[in-house]
């Protein structure tokens, strides 16, 4: 079998060089983003470029000492539209910059975390970016010593190992006790997903039952269901939770929104008033919330600006800048009528 002329050979630098008629250098510079080449020069490269196929080597840069363009980037979840939102904002900045994100699922587990981290870093990315799953000390302890900035992002309650991009979610938890609290709730639940290995929402519910406690009140029931945060997790949960604490009267302050719009939909499905039988509550302020016939009371995360703001924090400790350790975005308690 003969094989096709333009699969023999890879094209290197030195050829995109001839063809533009500069140096390897000068086309190496313009290949990087174009630092201190004429403009002129810039497109000859970058067209002779296109016209051989030539794919740059960038591990082989970083290697030689250049600055890689990398950003590691490990989420717990893809599934969920929190996590898509976060990524938008890291993208869209990064991007700007010239800089481009390796993506991986840790599934909320801290040894896949682990794992991914560790191969991520033999990349030897420009920067990492981490929505912490329970991180084992291992993780932490190179990320502690791997010479790079990196940005945990989502919460602040806890040390952060360069730099906390997020919001306390203690501190959200204990604003939505004291709003339903001022509502005059005295009867009060919590509803929830598996959080054995989500951090976020068990400070969530300790924040909630210290507002609660501030005031005298205790919780009148709690309910966790197996597995991840769901719509249909929220409606079964709903079932069971109401099956030993009945309505009338009755808050839930759901571990998120997705679990809230299950439990509104159960309501629904059973007849029962929201509020006036049953009020929720949830976290994060997701569209779907917001569209529901009585928009849902909730806590905006304010997801995008997270991202926003990691990519800032990580480009400005590229450029050997001193940050803040930490950046609170806040967040923003949304009435809506649920509760």
């Amino acid at each position: 079998m003969q094989t096709s002329e333009a699969h023999e050979t890879r094209p290197t630098l030195a050829q995109v060089a001839r063809a533009a008629g500069v140096s390897e250098i000068t086309a190496s510079r313009a290949l990087r983003g174009g630092a201190r080449v004429a403009r002129d020069t810039l497109e000859r490269v970058q067209e002779a470029a296109r016209r051989l196929n030539y794919v740059p080597n960038r591990l082989a840069g970083a290697l030689a000492g250049g600055q890689s363009r990398q950003v590691a980037v490990v989420l717990p979840s893809l599934s969920n539209s929190v996590f898509a939102d976060v990524l938008k904002g890291l993208e869209t900045r990064l991007e700007q910059a010239g800089h481009h994100l390796i993506l991986g699922v840790s599934n909320y587990d801290p040894q896949r975390e682990e794992r991914l981290i560790a191969e991520l870093l033999t990349w030897r990315p420009a920067g990492l970016v981490l929505a912490p799953a329970n991180s084992t000390e291992l993780t932490r302890q190179r990320l502690a010593t791997a010479d790079l900035p990196v940005a945990e992002i989502m919460d602040i309650d806890r040390p952060a190992i360069d730099l906390s991009v997020g919001l306390s979610h203690r501190g959200a938890g204990r604003a939505m006790a004291h709003y339903l609290l001022g509502r005059g709730y005295r009867r009060l639940a919590y509803l929830g997903h598996d959080i054995t290995t989500d951090p976020r929402a068990v400070a969530r519910r300790q924040g909630f039952e210290d507002g609660l406690a501030e005031a005298g009140v205790a919780l009148e029931a709690a309910l966790l269901m197996p597995g991840p945060s769901s719509v249909t997790l929220g409606s079964q949960g709903t079932a069971r939770l109401l099956g030993g604490c009945p309505p009338g009267g009755l808050a839930v302050y759901c571990s998120n929104d997705d679990v809230a719009v299950g439990a509104f939909f159960h309501a629904l499905s059973q007849g029962l008033s929201v509020p006036g039988d049953l009020a929720l509550a949830g976290f994060n302020g997701l569209a779907i919330g917001q569209a529901l016939p009585q928009p849902l009371t909730t806590i905006e995360s304010r997801r995008e600006r997270i991202g926003e703001h990691a990519a800032a924090g990580l480009l400005a400790r590229m450029r050997g800048e001193t940050v803040q350790p930490v950046d609170d975005v806040g967040f923003r308690l949304i009435t809506g009528a649920t509760a």
